[in-house]
């Protein structure tokens, strides 16, 4: 007994010893996911890493170096978000943590990303089999960075997260920072007799840094086939912003969406409809407090119908409701948002912003006047 005890033990420690360890599951930042929990001295030659499980909790491949705050590279200040450090993706190179999952569920991994000395920097984000490719050279913010919202639906029972530089520069230290990764579940609504439209709200979606002031930012569907805005597509070349009432105003909720990139920027559902049957769409256009001033447009397409809807924002929140009424010429209706115009901050001109769009409902109208 003591014998196969005494093999159980070791089985355990051999294991130990050599399998990948993946961490249990829960909403929020990952393991060490700001890079607070600094390397060993030894492990480091000035910033470059030099032993794979140098930083606490992370594996890294390739040139990854470890960055300060206050930082500097010639005469360019290396700036970091959120607490004093953060890691560099020099080329070709990547990190990557081992998280517990659920087969089948839907998940989404949320990040701080900015760019440093190349101009068009590319992230490569995977959970096997999914994988996305994120281009960060647009600047949504004056300060470089962006928090970016990624989803994945779970294949095997452990996700190996990673974020790659594919990238190949001269200067191999022109990459990417990372900084402040974390991850959620995500729950997808469903339609109810009193919404056609799912997550109709946008209270599901992306996990949000409590500390974070910038909202996040959800890449268009040809960057992520999974939305990290359940149900809703974003059909666009440029992302939306996902803001939080707790650093913004939103019209109802908690959730709301921005649109920062003009007709760029635009969210998509298809609702199930009767062919020949009245229905109608209620939504809340406003701004989200950010100082973003002026006359904003939003559009809103019901299948072949469309309502622009004129906004004037002081830039100081406040919204005002829309209805777009229609007959459904399919058993298949696509609602659709964009924003007529580009915006940028009164206080800030390098920061995009746009109209808000909230509260969406899409009902069908049991006794319809004759439309006009």
């Amino acid at each position: 007994m003591i014998h196969i005890m005494g093999l159980t033990v070791l089985s355990l420690l051999l294991c130990i010893a050599t399998c990948s360890f993946a961490f249990g599951f829960k909403d929020g930042p990952l393991e060490n996911g700001n890079f607070e929990e600094i390397p060993k001295s030894t492990d480091l030659n000035g910033t470059v890493v030099l032993r794979t499980n140098a930083i606490p909790h992370w594996e890294t491949s390739g040139f990854v170096e470890y960055i300060k705050a206050g930082q500097k590279q010639g005469d360019m200040l290396l700036v970091v978000p959120e607490g004093f450090a953060a890691v560099r993706l020099g080329n070709e190179a990547s990190i990557k943590q081992r998280v517990n999952v659920t087969v089948g569920s839907l998940y989404a991994i949320t990040f701080s990303a900015a760019r440093t000395c190349a101009q068009a920097e590319e992230l490569n984000v995977s959970v096997k089999p999914d994988f996305g490719v994120m281009p960060i050279q647009t600047l949504y913010s004056s300060s470089g960075w962006d928090l970016y919202a990624w989803a994945f639906r779970a294949v095997f029972t452990v996700a190996e997260i990673l974020l790659h530089n594919p990238g190949v520069e001269e200067d191999p230290a022109c990459g990417p920072l990372i900084d402040s990764i974390g991850i959620r579940v995500l729950n997808p609504p469903k339609a109810t007799k009193f919404n056609l439209l799912k997550n109709a709200d946008f209270e599901e979606g992306a996990y949000m840094f409590p500390n974070a002031t910038t909202g996040v930012l959800i890449p268009p569907n040809v960057e992520d086939d999974n939305s990290a805005l359940p149900a809703w597509m974003v059909e666009s070349l440029k992302a939306v912003k996902y803001i939080d009432a707790a650093h913004f105003s939103v019209p109802h909720g908690q959730r709301a969406i921005e649109l920062v990139g003009g007709r760029e920027s635009a969210i998509a559902q298809v609702a199930r409809t009767i062919a020949g049957k009245t229905y109608e769409l209620t939504f809340a256009v406003g701004d989200a407090s950010n100082s973003c001033e002026g006359s904003m447009i939003v559009e809103a397409f019901a299948g072949r119908d469309t309502l622009k809807v004129p906004y004037e924002s002081k830039g100081t929140g406040g919204y005002k409701r829309a209805v777009l009424r229609f007959v459904a010429v399919s058993n298949r209706t696509r609602i659709m948002f964009l924003s007529t115009y580009y915006h940028m901050r009164s206080d800030d001109y390098a920061s995009l912003c746009g109209p808000v769009v909230d509260d969406t409902k899409l009902l069908s109208v049991r006794n319809p006047r004759r439309l006009v």
